[in-house]
């Protein structure tokens, strides 16, 4: 990890002006300088799964004593382990090792420190066990991504049918149960990740059984359910939209150690690195099951990768034209709740169909604002037109040229780069601390590979 980077974001090495304010520094004056870039080679290791990685600290306040491996060392990660040290847990954070051991044995406060929970939409699964654990939370309202309205109405639904008593006081939810949590059959309104976590973790502390419905399966879900399994905790139907579990009636769970998975949106997003580069890339260590879609969706824009000893090979030669629906008809790339494909990888999509000689449709259906941000690759050269806030057509094969950039959210933020890596130029991205969010160390990883890009301060 680079030193500078970490004196700016780790609260154990923070000076007396404070963590908040030097980095509101760092994020005033660093910016990526990216130069184009081709014949990228070498292996890509990708880091732990930031989705998972969140409600697993979460879920550590259910056991005495958690350790957690391959915590990816990120802005977010370091802004929840500060905030479980706020409640009054002890954090022994090894970034070099990515390894983390949170001990909550003692009585844990209410309420996260509310700056902090702010910054931060994961934030929001600190509701699960503290209210499990207290029969009480108090939440600043979650902060993260501006992609469009994030409702929270689901998660405050799923506490309500354990029997909690929601209510809100200015920016705070407050949320108690002193008389415990007992278990319910839940429909969830929409198969929300976060909230299908928060119902995992709710459970497992409550009296009785819990059966939710209409549950998410992501990756990261599964593996959240598979720690709370490995805690003691009763659950079936891992891996589908059907979830009972057997609460332990308030007793904790056991302690236990736990290795987070591969980052499956930073994969997608190295392949088309690799794609947009003309470059022949191995990523290594990927559960092949987690790619399929993806797979699927990428060869509607003629990208081709195989898996091979563990890994991903993305060959260098790429055909790279849009592969047209019937009768010649353009053909939709759309998000969906897992299996589906993923919408944090929408933006990659977007850029990958600039590089792909056609026309295709890229329909972001979840988020409202998460497409405006392409105005920075029609600044650059791509034929986009954007036809409502859901929806973009993309005429690609058009050369791209550096220009200035600026990165709106963790996810686009990594598909400017791509996008820079292949125009023509020098091309200067600011807001970067979007990027270090959700990607741990990007240009040092990059650079390894041969990308020519720099982290710089004015």
């Amino acid at each position: 990890m680079p030193s500078a980077l970490w004196r700016v974001v780790s609260w154990r090495r923070a000076g007396p002006c404070g963590t908040a304010a030097c980095a509101k520094l760092a994020k005033a004056c660093m910016y990526f300088e990216i130069e184009t870039s081709r014949n990228l080679s070498g292996t890509f290791t990708p880091q732990g799964n930031k989705n998972e990685a969140l409600p697993d600290l979460a879920a550590a306040l259910l056991a005495e004593r958690t350790t957690l491996e391959n915590l990816p060392a990120i802005l977010d990660i370091q802004v929840m382990l500060r905030l479980l040290e706020s409640l009054g847990a002890r954090v022994d954070w090894d970034p070099a090792a990515h390894r983390a051991v949170i001990s909550s044995a003692a009585g844990l406060g209410d309420c996260p420190e509310p700056e902090l929970a702010g910054q931060i939409r994961g934030s929001l699964l600190l509701a699960a066990p503290l209210l499990a654990r207290s029969g009480r939370a108090v939440l600043r309202r979650p902060g993260g991504d501006r992609i469009g309205r994030r409702r929270i109405d689901t998660h405050l639904a799923v506490f309500q049918w354990l029997g909690a008593e929601v209510r809100l006081e200015g920016d705070d939810v407050v949320l108690e149960a002193p008389r415990g949590l007992t278990g319910a059959r839940i429909f969830l309104d929409e198969a929300s990740v976060m909230a299908t976590e928060n119902a995992l973790m709710a459970a497992a502390l409550a009296t009785g059984e819990t059966v939710v419905e209409n549950a998410a399966c992501e990756p990261h879900v599964q593996r959240l359910a598979r720690l709370l399994q490995a805690m003691g905790a009763r659950i079936e139907g891992v891996g589908t939209n059907r979830l009972t579990i057997q609460g332990s009636g308030g007793a904790l769970l056991d302690s236990v150690t736990h290795r987070v998975g591969e980052d499956h949106i930073e994969v997608g997003s190295l392949i088309a690195l690799a794609v947009a580069t003309e470059s022949e890339l191995f990523i290594a260590g990927v559960e092949a099951e987690n790619y399929r879609m993806i797979q699927r969706v990428f060869r509607k824009l003629g990208v081709e990768f195989c898996f091979e000893r563990g890994g991903i090979r993305v060959p260098r030669e790429q055909a790279l034209e849009v592969d047209y629906d019937q009768f010649g008809a353009i053909p939709r790339i759309h998000d969906a709740p897992w299996p589906g494909f993923p919408a944090d990888l929408s933006s990659i999509a977007v850029v990958l169909a600039c590089c792909s000689r056609g026309q295709v449709l890229i329909h972001e259906w979840m988020f409202e604002s998460r497409l405006y941000w392409v105005d920075s690759l029609i600044s650059m050269g791509a034929r986009i037109t954007q036809c409502d806030p859901h929806r973009v057509l993309i005429s690609g094969g058009q050369p791209l040229s550096a220009a200035r950039l600026h990165s709106p959210d963790i996810r686009a933020g990594m598909a400017l780069i791509i996008a820079a890596l292949k125009a023509e130029g020098l091309t200067r991205m600011q807001n970067i601390q979007q990027v270090d969010r959700g990607y741990e160390r990007i240009e040092e990883r990059l650079s390894a590979l041969g990308a020519k890009i720099r982290r710089l301060s004015s």
